[in-house]
């Protein structure tokens, strides 16, 4: 008995020895359609958001990410371009199954490390760094050199263990920290058409912003405008603490989608750290817009001028991932960038931000016409957490600034034309007396930096000259 118990030991010693040196199996699909900007796949299976690598003919890999199926037919949109690549090619995932558990193999834990979601570095190591939205340097300063990775996909932040929005954020901007005061934690909309100087204020922004760390995010942007930002924007200084997404506009919708959610986890990842963190994001109409992309090649019906349900279902669950972390913690002060095509604000994606955010900047074309700069229009813009950050004595003087301003632009027709009579209309007298020194307030050079106690002071002398 105890010889056939050693042969049957030596027998099963043998072939767990074969088995660990067999390589795993790895599930495969192939390809079987190219229709746009859509691949079809059959053959495997995979959750929405996994990767994939599809083999070219020439030996070359073109990655993709699952975005739809459709019975036993995955949908996938590439992050790269898909020369080389023939009907029948294989498809693989790119994180392998998990081979089968072995005896006295704990299984629960296997189950946990199946996670297919895309992991991108994030850490310390990345602060002066210019990647693309997969994570690779674009900079030519070689590697990132770092182990940490994070997911793309964050989970829900429990509202109720969010700190308030209680603290002034100093932007260096005068008539954002005097009319328009931002606190830590805020996520607010820079609505501009094109060319009225919204690159260069989130520049200013950039530059003389009072935070821990910067991430930008230039999502969808022209090509040119990347060097531009980084080099004239933010300068050596900005550049120092800042790290920069770039995924510009003739890069794949998946990749602007990816681009914008690796900027948003890299602000997660420093705010954790307890650090204070400026997020600039140009622009979230590119970041809808590529996500319009992919619905309507998966075959989603459009709603609202070409835009389908799950665009308005992407952007506030991008913007809430923003913001304060617990009390004590770190703070992601969010600015985003939304075009407001042909000037129109009622445009729904600029409508639809306007409902998630914390306020909105209004940037004037006729302002900007007119040389005023920054052209904001004090008028359409609100900072909805500023009755909380300020004292009643400023919020008071605020609203003084606003009513005589809006009194002179209601009645600017009628003294350019000599109509008013003075005397008629005493706070349009006091209007009219102070415009000049109203709109020199609201003006300021690029090169200058006014700080939150500066314009306060500024603003206080204005009314009690």
């Amino acid at each position: 008995m105890s010889s056939r118990a050693e042969l049957w030991g030596n027998f099963v010693r043998a072939h767990v020895d074969l088995v660990e040196n067999v390589t795993p199996h790895q599930t495969s699909g192939r390809l079987t359609r190219i229709n746009g900007l859509v691949m079809e796949a059959a053959g495997i299976k995979l959750p929405l958001g996994a990767g994939c690598r599809i083999l070219t003919i020439n030996g070359g890999e073109v990655e993709a990410e699952v975005v739809g199926f459709n019975g036993e037919r995955l949908y996938m949109m590439p992050t790269d371009d898909v020369f080389g690549l023939a009907p029948g090619a294989p498809v693989f995932p790119i994180t392998p199954t998990p081979s089968p558990p072995r005896v006295g193999d704990d299984i629960a834990p296997r189950r946990r490390t199946s996670d297919r979601a895309k992991h991108l570095p994030v850490g310390d190591n990345l602060l002066g760094r210019v990647v693309d939205g997969a994570g690779r340097p674009l900079d030519g300063l070689g590697p990132l050199d770092t182990d940490l990775t994070r997911s793309l996909q964050s989970r829900p932040f429990n509202p109720l263990v969010r700190a308030p929005i209680r603290d002034v954020l100093d932007v260096g901007i005068r008539a954002i920290n005097a009319l328009l005061t931002v606190g830590r934690g805020q996520r607010l909309g820079l609505f501009a058409g094109s060319g009225v100087g919204k690159s260069v204020l989130i520049g200013m922004m950039a530059r003389y912003t009072q935070a821990d760390v910067i991430v930008v995010g230039l999502i969808g942007e022209r090509g040119r405008e990347v060097k531009e930002f980084i080099e004239e924007n933010l300068g050596e200084e900005g550049r120092a603490r800042s790290v920069v997404v770039a995924a510009p506009a003739d890069t794949s919708p998946l990749m602007r989608l990816q681009g914008a959610a690796y900027a948003t986890t890299i602000a997660e990842y420093f705010r954790d750290q307890g650090k204070q963190v400026l997020l600039i994001m140009d622009s979230l109409t590119r970041y809808a817009m590529a996500q319009r992309e992919i619905a309507l090649a998966i075959g989603e019906p459009p709603v609202t001028r070409g835009y389908p349900p799950s665009v308005f279902a992407r952007l506030p669950a991008l913007v809430e991932r923003a913001g304060n972390g617990r009390d004590g913690g770190g703070s992601i002060t969010a600015f985003y960038t939304v075009l407001a095509e042909g000037d129109d604000q009622q445009d729904p994606i600029a409508d639809s931000a306007r409902a998630i955010l914390d306020g909105h900047f209004v940037l004037s074309r006729t302002l900007a016409d007119q040389g005023h700069y920054p052209a904001i229009d004090i008028e359409q813009s609100i900072s909805r957490a500023m009755h909380n950050l300020v004292a009643p004595e400023h919020f008071e003087v605020v609203r003084q600034f606003k009513q005589l301003f809006a009194r002179y632009q209601r009645s600017r027709d009628l003294i350019a034309v000599g109509a008013y009579q003075p005397g008629s209309d005493p706070m349009l007298d006091r209007a009219v007396q102070m415009y000049p020194a109203l709109e020199g307030f609201l003006q300021q050079r690029i090169d200058e930096q006014v700080s939150w106690d500066g314009a306060i002071g500024q603003l206080a002398t204005l009314f009690h000259a």
